[in-house]
Order: structure tokens, then sequence, then C-alpha cells
């Protein structure tokens, strides 16, 4: 009889290493995975940034994963890179920040009469919005080119610097706001279904107008989706480059990925260049999920 405690208990004690040892196998294998997959989407980074520090000779001779010998280290592709983007960065800047902000904005006034304001025909309105965001951009380059043939801002602009010299970047802002509007406003409105309608009620009751209470209640509350839209738009807008090509004629006005593509070689290929070259293009979107990641999370989070 003394001895069935003991053998009750040494089967307990079995049971939870066998528990654990589970647990830490699962964790072992999940972690594997991760780190994996770490490596994996890593790699091309890890081989490109080796590249922009090589010596086009250390290139040839080495693999493309294998750091730069002492003698093939050199960072010279980094200045011509710079030298060579340096202009069409600051010209994708020009448009692409308030291209970014008017979208957001535009889309945020758009979901809050779609959602938060009853009327007659806005499910038609919305449907319209809805079919924006499924359009291609090679759907729209005939007519978006007759559209500015008509326009014609240069005629328009003819002696006012510096917007006559910028029509190009001027017709690009106002081409990506009114692209990006329709899935800003999908956005906004999946977020906005969640806010509290007892509040929004609460305020009409206190005889708050429509505009009233966008500006003192719903705009503050959309700081989150503000997040996603802005990094969402300035990503894709950055890194645009059809409608560039289709809209930017002078060499002066060339963006970033404008830029990029000229670095290309008719016979020689110049790949540590051109890997410092889309480095640097692309510090400007990476520094942008870093100074917002934390409000995109926040607004992901709530629309779900």
């Amino acid at each position: 009889m003394s001895g069935k405690p003991a053998v009750r208990e040494e089967s307990r004690w079995s049971r939870l290493r066998r528990t654990l040892t589970a647990v830490s196998a699962r964790r072992v294998a999940l972690y594997a995975v991760l780190v994996a997959l770490v490596g994996f989407y890593l790699a091309p980074l890890e081989s490109g940034l080796t590249t922009a520090f090589k010596t086009q000779a250390e290139f040839i001779r080495t693999t493309p994963f294998a750091p730069p010998s002492p003698e093939g280290f050199t960072v010279q592709p980094w200045g011509k890179a710079w030298n060579a983007l340096e202009f069409a960065i600051v010209n994708s800047a020009l448009f692409v920040v308030p291209a970014t902000v008017f979208s957001a904005f535009l889309g945020s006034l758009a979901a809050y009469g779609l959602t938060l304001i009853d009327w007659r025909g806005q499910v038609g309105i919305m449907l319209l919005f809805l079919a924006g965001v499924f359009i291609p951009y090679q759907s729209v380059l005939v007519p978006l080119t007759r559209f500015w043939t008509i326009v014609d801002l240069r005629t328009l602009f003819a002696g006012i610097e510096p917007l006559a010299s910028r029509t190009d970047l001027i017709e690009l802002t106002v081409t990506h706001t009114a692209y990006g509007v329709p899935i800003c406003t999908l956005l906004f409105r999946g977020y906005y279904q969640t806010l509290d309608e007892e509040m929004l009620e609460a305020a009409r009751l206190d005889g708050a107008s429509t505009a009233r209470i966008y500006r003192r209640i719903v705009l503050p509350l959309s700081k989150p989706m503000f997040a996603v839209t802005l990094i969402y738009q300035f990503t894709n807008i950055w890194n645009d480059l059809l409608f560039a090509l289709v809209l930017v004629s002078s060499r002066s006005n060339f963006v970033v990925t404008q830029a990029l593509n000229e670095l290309q070689g008719s016979f020689v290929q110049q790949y540590n260049l051109q890997m410092a070259a889309a480095f640097l293009a692309a510090l400007p979107t990476l520094l942008v999920y870093v100074l917002f990641g934390e409000q995109f999370a926040e607004g992901v989070a709530g629309e779900t």
C-alpha cells in the first residue's frame, strides 16, 4: 500500500515531463521555421547589400552572397548612385508627399460621408469607389494622356515659375491623388464602421453639425487609419514607374524610379551601382515604416 502514492506521483511527473518535452519540441520547430523564413526573405537583401560594396572585378570573381574581400571593398557605387538619384529623389518627394496627403484626406472625407451619414444614393456611389479600386493602371493610360493633353498645364502656367517647369510633377500629383482616393475610402470606411455610433448620435443631439462632428470627433479618432493609408499610398506612389513614363517628358523632372531605370546599362551591367541605387531609392519608404510603424499596426488591428 505504501508504494502506490509514489507510483502515482512518478506517473504524474512523467506525464509532466512528456508534456514539457512536446511543448519544447513544438517551440523549437516553430522557431526553426521562423528562422528559415527570415533567412529566405533576407537572402536577396544580403546579396544586394554585399554587391553594393564590391568593385566590378570583385563582383565578377565572387558569388553574390560572398562578402567583399578587403581589396575588393569599395563605397564608390554609393557615391555614384547618390549623384545619379539626388535630383530624382527631390522630384519624387515634391509630388509623392502631397499626393499621399491629399488622397488620404479625401478618402477620409468620402468614407465619412458614405459610412456615418445616411443619404439617398450612397450605395451606388460606394459601388463606383469600389470599382475604382480594381481599375488597372494600364487601362487608363490612353484617356489619361488625352485628358492632360486637353488640359495643357504648360500653356496654363506659362511664365509662372516654378509651376511652368514642374507641370509633369503636378500631373503626377493629381493623377495619383485621384487613383488613390478609392482605396483610401475603402480603408477608412472599414475603420469608421467600428466607431461608437452612440457617441456620434449624442453629438448630433447636442446640436453638432456634420462638419463639426468630423472635425472634432471623427478626425482625431482617425489617426491610426491615417497612418495606414499614408504608408500604403506613399509606398505605392514612390515605387510607381508606369505613370511617370507616360506623363514625365522632361529629364529634369525625372522621378526616382525613372532615374533608377536609367542606370541599367546597354552593354555592361554595373550591378554594384544598381544595387546601391536601389537601396537609396528604397530608403524613404523604409523610413516611413520605421516612423509610423506603431500607428500602422494600431490602425490595421483597429480595422480588423
